[in-house]
C-alpha cells in the first residue's frame, strides 16, 4: 500500500494525500450513529484529470474509491465501509458560468451551497438556487446525488430535477457528460429531448461514478419574501389544508413542524407557508389567496394564522434556516439523526402519530419536520430524534427507534430518502424483481469491479 500512496502523491501532490491517523480518523465518521470505519488514504484533488488517474489507478488495484462532499449526511454514505481512497472534493470549488438569460449555472463537484448563494447575491443579484436547510459547507453535487430538498422544492421538485447537465468521471476513469452539454456547448438540459441519461447517477451515492461538474437551473429571485404560519391542532385535517394551499400555486415553500417544546408548540401542527414578491401589491395578493384558501377551517375552528414574533420570523427566513441544526444539541450533546421518508401527504397523520409513540417508547426528545414536494405529489417526513453523543444507552435507543422507522415506512407505501446500509438492504429485498436485474445490469456494466463507494447500492 505504500506503493500506492507515492502513487496518490504522483497525481495530486504530497500536500494533498494523507495516511495520518490524525486526518483517517475524522474521514471515518459523518454526524450520525453508523459506527465509524477507516480509509487507507484520504486525497484532494484539483481537477477532473487528476479524479481520473485516481479512479485509474484504483480499478488496477481494485482498492475501493468514495467520492465525498462536505460529509455532512448523517446516514453513513461516505464512510468508507471497505477502507480505500476517500476523494475529498473540497478543492474542486470554482464557479465556472452562470448564464442569466438561460438561468443556469455551472459549478465544479465540491462547490458548497454557501459559496453559489454568496456568488449569486453578489454578481447576480435577481436569480436564485434552491438552498437546502443544510450548512452552508454543505455541497451542491453532494446534494443532488442524495436527491436533495430545498427552498423551491414544493414548487419543482427535489433538488436533482433542477439539474441541466452533469460531467462524471466514471468507474473506467472516462469522462462522460450528461445532457445538452454532450451535443452542443449548453448546459440547458440533463436529458428531454435526449435519452435521460442522469438517473446512471442521481440517487446512487457515488456507486457508479463521480460528479465533477454540475449544472444546476436559477430562478427569478423576489425582492419580498415572507412567511405565514397556519395551525391545527387536529393532524387529520393536514393534508386537506396542504391540498387547498398547494391548489392556489401561491406558495414558494411549505414546511410543516411539530414538537412537544417549548409548550406553545404542543399538541399543535404548523404548517409554515413561504411567499414571495416584487411588490407589495404581489405579496398581499399571495396572501390573501392563501387565507381565502383555508377560509374554511378557520369558520370551523378547526385552525386559524398565528401571529409571528418578530424573532421567530427572522428565524423563518434565514437561507439556509439555522435552527434546524441547533435541534442536534437538545440533550447538549451534539447529536441527532432523522429518517426523512417520501410518502403521500395524506400519510401524515400516521406519521405523526407514530413519532410520537416512538418517542414514548424508546424515552426520547423528539421533533417533527415535513416538507411538501411539487405541489403536494408527496412530501418528505422527518422522523426527528436527538441524542447525546456521551450516552451510549441513548443512542442504542435512537437506533432501535430509526430501525421500527425504516419498517413502518415500507408498511405504509413510503420510500426511502437518502436510506443508511440497512435501509438500502430493506428496499432491495423488496424491490420488484425487474427493477432489481436493472440495477444490476447498471452497476455490472458501469462498474464491474465493484471500486466506487462498495457498501452502497449493493445490488451485485
Amino acid at each position: 500500500m505504500k506503493d500506492i500512496a507515492l502513487l496518490l502523491a504522483e497525481i495530486v501532490g504530497e500536500r494533498y494525500v494523507s495516511d495520518r491517523p490524525e486526518e483517517i480518523y475524522f474521514y471515518a465518521r459523518d454526524p450520525g450513529l453508523m459506527p465509524p470505519h477507516k480509509p487507507n488514504y484520504v486525497v484532494i484533488p484539483k481537477t477532473t484529470q487528476q479524479i481520473q488517474k485516481i479512479v485509474r489507478l484504483a480499478n488496477q488495484q481494485r482498492i475501493p474509491v468514495v467520492p465525498m462532499g462536505a460529509g455532512m449526511s448523517l446516514t453513513g454514505l461516505v464512510i468508507p465501509l471497505k477502507g480505500g481512497i476517500v476523494i475529498d472534493m473540497k478543492r474542486m470549488n470554482k464557479i465556472i458560468e452562470v448564464n442569466e438569460k438561460a438561468r443556469y449555472v455551472i459549478v465544479e463537484g465540491g462547490t458548497s451551497q454557501g459559496a453559489l448563494k454568496a456568488y449569486l447575491e453578489k454578481n447576480y443579484p435577481r436569480l436564485r438556487h434552491s438552498i437546502p436547510d443544510a450548512p452552508a459547507a454543505a455541497t451542491i453535487a453532494a446534494n443532488i446525488m442524495i436527491h436533495g430538498q430545498g427552498r423551491l422544492t414544493q414548487q419543482y421538485g427535489f433538488n436533482s430535477d433542477m439539474v441541466a447537465g452533469l460531467e462524471v468521471v466514471l468507474p473506467s476513469g472516462q469522462i462522460c457528460k450528461i445532457g445538452s452539454c454532450s451535443l452542443v456547448p449548453g448546459w440547458f438540459s440533463k436529458g428531454a429531448p435526449l435519452p435521460d441519461l442522469s438517473g446512471l447517477f442521481l440517487g446512487w451515492f457515488g456507486a457508479t461514478g463521480i460528479i465533477t461538474k454540475v449544472a444546476l437551473k436559477l430562478y427569478p429571485k423576489k425582492k419580498m419574501r415572507d412567511v405565514e404560519i397556519f395551525i391545527t391542532d387536529r393532524e387529520d385535517l393536514v393534508p386537506d389544508i396542504v391540498y387547498e394551499l398547494t391548489h392556489t400555486e401561491m406558495a414558494e415553500d411549505i414546511n410543516i413542524f411539530a414538537q412537544p417544546l417549548p409548550m406553545i408548540f404542543k399538541d399543535n401542527h404548523h404548517i409554515t407557508i413561504f411567499i414571495t414578491g416584487d411588490t407589495d401589491d404581489e405579496l398581499e395578493f399571495k396572501r390573501k389567496m392563501i387565507w381565502g384558501a383555508l377560509d374554511g377551517f378557520i369558520k370551523s375552528k378547526d385552525g386559524g394564522f398565528m401571529s409571528i414574533p418578530p424573532a421567530l420570523k427572522s428565524t423563518l427566513l434565514e437561507m439556509p434556516q439555522r435552527s434546524v441544526s441547533r435541534f442536534a444539541d437538545v440533550k447538549k450533546g451534539g447529536g441527532f439523526e432523522y429518517s426523512g421518508p417520501i410518502l403521500l401527504v395524506e400519510r401524515y397523520p400516521d406519521c405523526s402519530r407514530k413519532l410520537v409513540e416512538l418517542a414514548s417508547k424508546y424515552d426520547l426528545a423528539y421533533s417533527a419536520m415535513a416538507r411538501i414536494i411539487g405541489r403536494g405529489h408527496c412530501m418528505m417526513f422527518g422522523f426527528s430524534f436527538t441524542f447525546n453523543r456521551a450516552d451510549p444507552d441513548m443512542m442504542a435507543r435512537v437506533r432501535e427507534a430509526l430501525q421500527e422507522v425504516s419498517e413502518y415506512v415500507l408498511e405504509i407505501g413510503g420510500v426511502f430518502w437518502k436510506p443508511t446500509i440497512d435501509e438500502q438492504r430493506l428496499a432491495i429485498e423488496r424491490m420488484d424483481p425487474t427493477t432489481l436485474n436493472l440495477m444490476k445490469m447498471i452497476k455490472r456494466n458501469l462498474d464491474p469491479n465493484g471500486i466506487m463507494n462498495p457498501g452502497n447500492w449493493e445490488v451485485t
